[in-house]
């Protein structure tokens, strides 16, 4: 096997796609365990992952990394996310934190 690419997916995308590998009686122990850690762990829907996504990207700018984090995690403080945006070179302003928060909020 040939790897061609890597990209961060969130736990919503990660669920689908091994949800779709199990109908087609693909996974072997190890992905079993995956899978039943993403049924129990992820927090909204792959769509509704997308469009936060889209709505988090139109308001700053972020890394892939931090932006799957923020899906995965779904902060509910400003220094939950905060702590999300320890790797990244700039910090938000506190409204685009706010703005951020109220977003998540609504998918919750």
């Amino acid at each position: 096997m040939k790897l061609i690419e890597t990209k961060p997916i969130s736990m919503s995308e990660a669920k689908e796609a091994m949800l779709k590998k199990e109908k087609d009686g693909e996974l072997n122990y190890e992905q079993k365990l995956a899978l039943e850690h993403l049924k129990n762990f992820t927090k909204i829907s792959e769509k509704d992952a997308k469009k936060l996504e889209e709505s988090i990207s139109a308001i700053v700018k972020l890394s892939p990394e931090t932006l799957v984090q923020i899906l995965n995690l779904m902060p509910k403080n400003p220094d939950e996310l905060r702590l999300l945006f320890a790797k990244e070179k700039f910090s938000l302003k506190e409204e685009e934190l706010k703005k951020i928060l109220e977003l998540i909020e609504k998918y919750l």
